[in-house]
């Protein structure tokens, strides 16, 4: 019965997310949602994150994962980094941080917005501000 309650509980704070965004709360969307925000920070791609929705019994397409994550990412519920061309990460913490990248795992590990410092920025052109800087510092095992 706990578990009832549980996963009632964490419907409606899912739910209660994305109605919050503006988001209409379908059932693709709860699904998605479900395995994004219902437990810690996470960094995750659109194909791994498939897997997971898949391997849960839901019917979604890898192209409803996409849509919806550019949609929760639009809404402010997640943020994007660009590793390479054709490798993004969401990131479900959506503060001012950076990121350390594991390489060749593909890791993602956060690192604190205080522990890097820029200097010597331009000024940005006129009219414009900088809204935020994301810095990968890419790592390797060492043998």
């Amino acid at each position: 019965m706990d578990l009832d309650r549980s996963q009632n509980s964490d419907r409606e704070t899912i739910e209660s997310i994305l109605r919050d965004a503006g988001l209409r709360p379908t059932r693709q969307r709860m699904a998605l949602g479900r395995l994004l925000f219902a437990g810690d920070d996470r960094h995750i791609t659109a194909e791994l994150l498939h897997a997971e929705v898949t391997s849960e019994g839901e019917h979604v397409s890898l192209a409803t994962v996409y849509n919806t994550l550019h949609q929760f990412r639009r809404a402010g519920l997640l943020r994007e980094i660009a590793i390479e061309s054709n490798k993004t990460y969401f990131d479900t913490n959506t503060s001012n941080h950076n990121h350390f990248l594991i390489e060749p795992d593909g890791e993602l590990m956060d690192i604190q917005s205080d522990c890097i410092s820029i200097d010597g920025l331009p000024e940005p052109p006129e009219g414009m501000r900088i809204s935020h800087i994301d810095v990968v510092v890419r790592l390797v095992r060492e043998d």
